[in-house]
């Protein structure tokens, strides 16, 4: 990108900023379902990363390209635990949306100078601001796990919620979403590309299931351990002869902390392994093999 090199660095500046948003917006759209408006970029040829949160359900969904064009689009699935959901428009319209090369794997740091792109009716819509807070993977509310938890401090329209996030090189690093007390945070590249993935080889992110409903409880000299109180008829636990009352004690070796460590160890890649359960049954240790089943649709 040329500068004009007699113009203030501020000139500069600014001139770099609005290439960087202009180039990007080639690859971002509006999304209209229902009266929700929010945006989306290209992933791949004919397929649309959006907000999840922002995407009205069972309304027939409209994307209005860079320029103002409109095309329908089909909904491939979505995950509301990481606030993606994954869209596909015809190759006629494809191809006047060029898909963005995500990067994940440039460092993020609190400080960073960022740049968020969406749409308004096919016009860019863009806001500057700074990266508030850049720290480790974390798991959302919903269960999901995300790469990098990257809070961002700038003004995000509604209309431009799940657009794209650039940093001060132009390089994409993730979308663009409204999180718990309406901040915005930053659905990182990694995660985007983990989960698309998903949806658009299953139309939804797999999760593992058991079929147990677990309460926590204390165990002597084993600290703590998860009591199962209900088994649900032809899951993998009632396949594998788990019963009520029966407290596991460890999987695959590794001491149960808690419950919620056993339900995170449920994650897509968890389908259709083979666990061992070590637990107790009215006082008597015993060991039991489970395959791990996919949860049901909701």
């Amino acid at each position: 990108m040329a500068t004009n090199t007699s113009s203030s660095p501020l000139e500069q500046l600014s001139t770099l900023m609005a290439e960087a948003v202009a180039v990007a917006s080639r690859s971002v759209v509006a999304v209209h379902a229902g009266r929700a408006r929010s945006s989306g970029f290209a992933w791949r040829a004919g397929l649309v990363v959006t907000c999840e949160e922002a995407l009205a359900e069972d309304e027939d969904v409209q994307v209005s390209l860079p320029g103002g064009a409109s095309a329908p689009a089909v909904v491939v699935g979505r995950d509301a635990s990481t606030d993606i959901a994954l869209l596909r428009i015809d190759d006629k319209h494809s191809a006047q949306l060029p898909p963005i090369a995500l990067d994940g794997a440039t460092l993020v740091q609190a400080g960073a100078i960022v740049l968020s792109v969406g749409s308004l009716e096919g016009a860019a819509v863009a806001a500057a601001g700074a990266v508030a807070l850049a720290g480790p993977a974390w798991r959302s509310l919903r269960g999901g796990d995300v790469d990098a938890r990257i809070e961002l401090d700038l003004m995000l329209r509604r209309s431009a919620e799940g657009g794209i996030v650039l940093d001060a090189g132009g390089r994409a690093i993730g979308m663009a979403v409204f999180g718990p007390r309406q901040r915005v945070l930053v659905i990182p590249a990694a995660t985007i590309e983990r989960v698309a993935a998903l949806i658009e080889a299953h139309g939804r992110v797999p999760r593992g299931y058991l079929g147990l409903s677990l309460q926590p409880v204390r165990v002597a000299h084993a600290g703590v351990g998860a009591m199962v109180m209900d088994v649900a008829d032809g899951s993998p636990a009632a396949a594998a002869g788990l019963h009520q009352g029966d407290v596991i004690l460890s999987w695959n070796g590794q001491p149960v902390r808690s419950v919620r460590m056993l339900l995170r160890a449920l994650g897509p890649a968890s389908v259709g392994s083979i666990i061992t359960l070590s637990l107790k049954r009215a006082g008597e240790a015993l060991e039991l093999k489970l395959t791990v089943g996919e949860r049901p649709a909701d």
